[in-house]
């Protein structure tokens, strides 16, 4: 049987007076018809004007808006996979981007035109540059593309994820999987037509997309939508539009309790407040609950959902520092190093399955054979339960670290750093940072009469997002190595 995951067409049938989205800083909204419509009218226009077909890739490079969420559906509607890219890269690391998805469109808003022209330019098969509000204006015109072309297993969008090997890779989103991950989150998190969220987290985040945005919209609720965060303006539409739900990471989350305003919200209507990214402080966790709001945090990842794990509100401190157990339709086995599946107390690598994993990372069939064991993701990320079968990450089986949510892969940042002349050798770490949760750490082997901190600062500036970039440049006389050569990276992190 063919499924059709055209969600909109649903609620314009049931409830299209409904308000679907919100525009958090003029307050301008939708209903579910209003957003149908603008879907289709954008699939019209892509399908004719920019001769965008089935399985054609078009980038997006810009802040939260509500048209790029008419643009998704617009791109759902053909069977276009859309291509969110993350407008902090450097045009370098955006360049990459463009040129391995090959997308043929790049929607941007008028903010970021110039990063998007710059960063084409380094491509062989330039796309074409098309400013947001060319969309928006198009899609308010009357003129619809009734049929859905999107099935099952056709990929929804393509998410970069930073790369071990210094590249980023695409994890390829089904139709299927972000229906599943918005079941899997609705039921765990009991979301109904009567929900109301914020977002803030970016569009070139799984987070920003799939830990609320998807499921609310799958099923009917709604989403007030803004382009940055800002504690005050998230705590104050949080109150205004009397939010049920609240999504954040420990920084975000650390940031608002921090307000001055903080005490002043009214946030009664907040069933919860679910957070991931890294685990949260009991301190924080008790600054939240003596203002009423319970947390539950969970684990995700965005080769998965991200919605995979979460912790019951009742559980926050008792459990401190668990993820919970698994959500519905999820199954899960850690393996050891041995390649048995460990028992309780045990550490292992958390092995993931279900309808919401990827399809695998856009061409690079090596990343995905690597990831993917007789049908099992492995996540990469150590894990032990307890004998209550509650979940607790207990280190990385790869180098990556979080800095304010966001992954970094220290594999990357080394590559960027030996490109200066002077740099013999270099190895990074992340390290705690109370603002950051994580920052990148520097350790650099060179001449010591030419160290210049400044120097490897700015290089990295030009060629990585600033939450790359290292907060500490360290010079030593050489790197910690094992016998056969390899950099001991937890003698490092032992300096810490």
């Amino acid at each position: 049987m063919k499924v059709i995951h055209d969600w909109l067409a649903f609620w314009n049938s049931h409830s299209p007076k409904h308000i679907a989205l919100v525009d958090g800083e003029s307050l301008e909204s939708w209903s579910y018809s209003e957003l149908f419509k603008r879907a289709q009218s954008g699939a019209h226009f892509l399908s004719a004007c920019e001769q965008l077909q089935k399985g054609d890739r078009i980038a997006y490079i810009g802040q939260n808006d509500l048209s790029v969420v008419s643009l998704f559906f617009a791109c759902a509607r053909l069977g276009v996979i859309l291509v969110p890219i993350n407008y902090r890269l450097s045009p370098r690391e955006i360049s990459y981007i463009l040129s391995n998805s090959e997308s043929k469109v790049a929607i941007c808003d008028q903010e970021f035109e110039s990063l998007a022209v710059e960063s084409s330019q380094f491509v062989e098969n330039r796309p074409k540059i098309l400013q947001l509000k060319n969309f928006q204006q198009e899609s308010i015109k009357d003129h619809p593309h009734p049929e859905f072309h999107s099935e099952e297993q056709d990929p929804a969008m393509i998410i970069y994820t930073s790369g071990t090997t210094g590249f980023p890779k695409g994890a390829v989103i089904s139709h299927g999987g972000l229906f599943w991950n918005a079941v899997s989150t609705s039921m765990r998190l009991n979301i109904t037509q009567n929900d109301v969220a914020v977002t803030f987290l970016p569009f070139f985040h799984t987070g920003g997309w799939n830990v609320l945005t998807t499921p609310f919209l799958n099923r009917g609720a709604k989403i007030i939508l803004t382009q940055k965060f800002i504690p005050d303006q998230i705590l104050k539409l949080s109150q205004d539009f009397r939010a049920t739900l609240l999504f954040g990471v420990p920084t975000t989350m650390n940031l608002m309790a921090r307000s001055s305003c903080f005490q002043e919200f009214d946030l009664r209507t907040l069933r919860y407040a679910i957070v991931g990214g890294e685990p949260m402080s009991l301190e924080l966790i008790k600054i939240w609950h003596e203002k009423g709001i319970y947390i539950r945090q969970g684990y995700g990842l965005t080769e998965f959902g991200p919605n995979v794990f979460s912790l019951n509100e009742e559980d926050a401190i008792s459990k401190i520092g668990s993820i919970g157990f698994a959500n519905a339709y999820i199954q899960t086995q850690v393996v050891k190093e041995d390649g048995q599946n460990a028992r309780a107390g045990e550490v292992g690598e958390l092995w993931l399955k279900g309808p919401a994993a990827m399809l695998g990372y856009w061409k690079n069939d090596v990343a995905t054979q690597e990831t993917f064991v007789s049908g099992w993701l492995k996540t990469g990320d150590l894990v032990r339960f307890d004998k209550e079968g509650y979940f607790y990450v207990v280190g990385r089986k790869k180098e990556m670290f979080k800095s304010g949510g966001e992954n970094v892969y220290p594999v990357e940042v080394e590559q960027v750093l030996s490109q200066v002349p002077w740099v013999v050798e270099v190895a990074v770490i992340g390290i705690p940072d109370e603002k950051w949760g994580e920052v990148g750490k520097a350790y650099i082997v060179c001449k010591k009469e030419k160290y210049n901190p400044q120097e490897l600062f700015d290089h990295c500036s030009k060629n990585l997002a600033k939450f790359k970039i290292p907060k500490i440049f360290d010079w030593i006389p050489e790197l910690p190595k094992a016998g056969s050569g390899k950099v001991l990276k937890r003698e490092l992190g032992a300096t810490r």
